[in-house]
């Protein structure tokens, strides 16, 4: 995780990387509908589809988020 200190900082650090910019909000949403299951019995791995079908609901860049 990289913090900056205003959106413009972010675009110009990132010009040159593959990297997605998310916000504090959309990173915490991800990380509770990620483990939103994982202390019932039946939880299981999220597949690639699924995984990808989360980040596309919290509309993160699939050019970055994507595994298949």
């Amino acid at each position: 995780m990289r913090l900056f200190r205003s959106e413009d900082h972010a675009r110009r650090w990132t010009q040159s990387r593959v990297f997605d910019v998310i916000t504090l909000a959309q990173a915490a949403a991800l990380a509770r509908a990620w483990y939103a299951k994982k202390l019932t019995p039946d939880w299981r791995r999220h597949t690639a589809e699924e995984a990808e079908a989360l980040f596309k609901q919290l509309g993160l860049d699939p050019r970055f988020w994507k595994l298949t």
